[in-house]
């Protein structure tokens, strides 16, 4: 919900800017192109700052599931996950990877990754292990080892830290 997220960072009038752009598009923002689209310096400078802590998100939730299973304070775990649930997330499929080649040749070859975004947790799991099919479902319990979830997978591990 980007206008919310924006509201939240008091920027809400450039709303409409974000509505013309994907997902992929705001996270590569710079400020040479927000200067293009007049936006204020102040904003612009606010906006990439914010884009950057939306990049950090993966490395904060795995510092928040380690605070987790070392037995420490849950408030500032639960209000760094409510914070972060307020912001941008995009729904997690294999066919966000980076390369679409890739994602095309893993399709193709494993039909259970096509469920993705539309499923819950084990079959996100089945896709993400590269279509191997595991079907059990212990929700988190199974992975305190830690079966490492794919880099993008910000739902799952979401999830997963809210598990813990």
């Amino acid at each position: 919900d980007v206008p919310a997220w924006l509201k939240s960072l008091r920027l809400h009038k450039y709303a409409a800017l974000f509505s013309q752009m994907t997902y992929e598009e705001m996270m590569a923002l710079t400020e040479c192109q927000l200067e293009a689209q007049n936006v204020t310096k102040g904003a612009r400078h606010k906006i990439v700052i914010s884009i950057q802590k939306l990049k950090e998100r993966q490395n904060l939730l795995k510092s928040l599931e380690r605070d987790i299973l070392e037995g420490g304070n849950l408030r500032v775990p639960l209000q760094e996950l409510h914070q972060m649930i307020l912001t941008p997330i995009k729904a997690y499929s294999s066919q966000n990877s980076n390369t679409e080649e890739h994602s095309r040749d893993a399709d193709s070859h494993h039909p259970s990754s096509l469920m993705g975004s539309d499923s819950q947790g084990s079959d996100c799991k089945d896709s993400a292990a590269g279509g191997m099919q595991q079907h059990h479902l212990p929700g988190c319990e199974g992975e305190s080892g830690g079966a490492p979830l794919p880099e993008g997978d910000l739902p799952g591990q979401f999830t997963r830290v809210m598990g813990k």
